[in-house]
């Protein structure tokens, strides 16, 4: 089983309009909600792509309501941890004329010191029995600096998606390019540097026997492995809705692990599954067979060997 945690959940709207005018009335010809945020979006990919999910957020108020009803009408078991404040909604409008995408995302409700408590026994408990546990996201205010590392250590296999790390040393970190670099302070704008970025995030959170991968958008993956070998993944593919491609990027990974595979077959599913996600309007909305026929068209060899060709 994997146990995905959102301490930062929403409800994600996305309206689709001809052209995006500021100032003026729109009326979309398309509108998507889905229970949202990181962690629940990496929760409905792993779901689609097969896996035994199990999801852990903080829900409050009638948004919070909506989504604990969401998941149970699609079939995601959740383990609930109520808060007082109102669950944040994030809303996503595509420009169809242009291909943009304007984001806004509302902030979070803060929590209390007895809310987190509860929420963080309330993923110790659900992850007690699970293979993997991700945990994706901001961490709403009120919650501890070192927030993240009480919940890395839910579980001896954790993979987190954050800036938040603090001294968490989770199993696996995954980040994108952006976040990497605020994390390492190294510019990365090639493969080379996404490489040193991503042995610097694997030093960072324990070395041997713990990982990290890097994204890069078009520009595909890197993933720094638990024994330091260096594997970078490409795959081309178009990218329409881009919002949770990170978050299906790791659904693929721990989906594969999950599954008894090696971390280049990983890197392969987690590129076919961000771009299937990014192919439908929705985040974690992938088609599995789509992510498969991606993944098998992904280019994934060490990351040496491709750098000198």
């Amino acid at each position: 089983m994997i146990v995905c945690v959102a301490p930062s959940p929403s409800i994600d709207r996305l309206f689709k309009v001809e052209r995006l005018r500021p100032g003026e009335i729109h009326r979309p010809t398309q509108f998507v909600r889905v229970a949202g945020g990181k962690g629940l979006n990496a929760a409905r990919a792993a779901a689609a792509l097969g896996a035994d999910v199990r999801a852990v957020a903080l829900l409050g108020g009638h948004a919070g309501r909506w989504i604990a009803d969401e998941l149970d009408r699609t079939g995601l078991p959740l383990v609930a941890s109520w808060c007082a404040g109102e669950t944040r909604t994030c809303l996503s409008v595509a420009d169809a004329e242009f291909g943009f995408l304007t984001e806004f995302y509302e902030q979070n409700a803060a929590v209390s010191a007895e809310e987190w408590e509860a929420f963080t026994n309330a993923v110790q408990n659900a992850s007690a029995a699970s293979a993997w546990t991700t945990v994706s996201g901001s961490l709403p205010p009120g919650a501890p600096a070192d927030g993240y590392e009480q919940l890395a250590a839910a579980s001896a296999r954790v993979a987190v998606d954050t800036t938040a790390l603090a001294a968490a040393r989770p199993a696996l970190v995954k980040v994108n390019a952006g976040e990497a670099a605020a994390l390492t302070e190294l510019k990365i704008e090639s493969v080379g540097e996404a490489v040193d970025a991503a042995q610097a995030l694997r030093r960072r959170i324990g070395g041997d026997g713990h990982a990290a991968a890097v994204t890069r958008g078009r520009g595909g993956a890197v993933l720094a492995a638990p024994d330091g070998t260096i594997w970078q993944g490409s795959l081309a593919a178009d990218a329409r809705y881009p919002v949770g491609s990170g978050d299906a990027f790791l659904a693929g990974l721990v989906t594969t692990l999950d599954g008894g595979d090696g971390w280049p077959e990983a890197l392969a599913t987690a590129l076919g599954a961000a771009a299937a996600n990014a192919e439908i309007a929705g985040p974690g909305l992938l088609d599995a067979a789509r992510a498969r026929e991606l993944a098998e068209r992904a280019v994934v060899a060490p990351a040496a060997r491709l750098k000198a060709e």
